[in-house]
């Protein structure tokens, strides 16, 4: 029992990394039934998952779009407008340098694929349980689209509060149910693989992709802050620097919404005005996910390479522009914004129920550092709108000048 109840206390990182380990441990000696076990439960739950994709979708897209549209001002909308600029910035930043990296440090010659089809016999599970989801990922993407906006638009509040009950279904379904069974979930994935010869392919993408994305992160915020640094002209090492008892805690909690109180009193002390700083930084921490977009690209562009699954420019364009809008509606919980990005990573990339689970597995190794990333870096953007809010203020303040004659 007091093994449970540490358990149960670790975070979502921990028991990821324990579900892994395990996987790979089990899989030597595990009879071919019990892998079976374990192949079906993660049969019915990927099926499971699949249902929920719609519905996570429409949930949060919704709710999200809604609240940004209701009271729209002029500074909320510049806020929005440099949180998705930066991003959309993070996404091609990740593309780009994946691009260019991985050919050099990945061997996409023995993918997953290949060793399936030359290792041990694949394990298939005892039964399935359909699960067809309601409607496709596209449609749910494009009614919380019209409901999120036509929403904005009304002045009733009946609608908005039907959305904002229907987001609070949808967080507990994520919290309660999904996000603790991921590690029962990954652990089949890697008992599965470990017993069809795949480990050493995984675990080695794993650890060469984890140190890309952490000096990517480093990079961003060198580059968010030498930009709200010219724009403040102040240095933006010792800005950034101002930020980091933000990032230690972000490290922790694997939580925006938690990290609040933290980056608001850094971004206090780096000069911005208190109550600017109190409305821009709560609304960058639901929409401005610029470290975790950065690891969705990263994560996703690795898995396909080592899939040999072709990678265009093209297809990674619209895919970071939609994961934008929608990392909108990524709840603040850890995990949250992958499962915020299954649909499209479904629906745009071909990502089946094992990839998706690789990209879970991976992306929440590495969870602690995008949120950190994340809300580092909403320190910049409140710098910049601050700047912005200033020079508006001293231009309406100054009087008109006549011109003689």
């Amino acid at each position: 029992m007091k093994i449970l109840s540490s358990l149960n206390k670790l975070g979502l990182l921990p028991k990821v990394a324990i579900a892994i380990v395990l996987g790979i441990c089990f899989s030597f000696f595990f009879p071919r039934w019990a892998v079976g076990i374990f192949v079906t439960i993660n049969g019915i739950f990927g099926n499971f998952l699949s249902f929920t994709i719609p519905l996570i979708i429409l949930g949060l897209v919704a709710p999200g779009i809604a609240e940004l549209g209701k009271g729209a001002g002029r500074l909320l909308g510049i806020t929005a407008l440099f949180a998705y600029v930066s991003t959309l910035l993070s996404g091609f930043f990740s593309f780009f340098t994946c691009d260019w990296i991985y050919p050099k440090i990945l061997d996409n010659t023995a993918g997953v694929n290949e060793l399936t089809a030359t290792g041990a016999q694949v394990i298939e599970p005892f039964f399935t349980v359909a699960m067809p989801p309601m409607m496709d990922v596209t449609s749910s993407l494009l009614f919380a689209f019209v409901m999120g906006l036509g929403v904005a638009g009304l002045k009733e509040d009946n609608l908005r509060n039907v959305l904002m009950e229907f987001r609070e279904v949808v967080v507990k379904l994520i919290t309660a149910v999904i996000i603790p069974f991921l590690p029962i979930y990954i652990f089949g994935i890697f008992l599965k693989m470990g017993a069809e010869g795949q480990v050493a392919s995984v675990m080695s993408l794993f650890l060469k992709v984890i140190i890309v994305i952490f000096v990517m992160h480093v990079l961003l915020l060198l580059f968010q802050y030498a930009i709200a640094g010219s724009v403040v002209r102040k240095n933006p090492l010792k800005l950034l620097k101002n930020m980091l008892p933000a990032y230690a805690t972000a490290l922790g909690t694997q939580s925006s919404a938690a990290t609040i109180p933290v980056t608001l009193e850094q971004t206090k002390k780096n000069g911005v005005n208190p109550e600017l700083a109190g409305f821009v930084i709560p609304l960058c921490a639901t929409i401005h996910l610029a470290g975790s977009i950065l690891k969705i690209v990263a994560c996703a562009m690795a898995i396909m390479y080592m899939m040999g699954m072709p990678i265009g420019l093209g297809q990674y364009a619209g895919f970071i522009m939609m994961l934008g809008i929608t990392m909108v509606a990524a709840p603040g919980v850890p995990g949250g914004a992958i499962m915020a990005a299954l649909g499209l990573l479904q629906s745009m990339l071909g990502f089946d129920e094992t990839l998706q689970a690789l990209m879970i597995a991976l992306y929440i190794a590495m969870d602690s550092f995008g949120t950190a990333c994340n809300v580092t870096g909403d320190g910049a953007i409140a710098l910049i709108i601050d700047r912005i809010h200033r020079r508006k203020k001293e231009h309406k303040a100054a009087p008109d000048i006549v011109p003689e004659g």
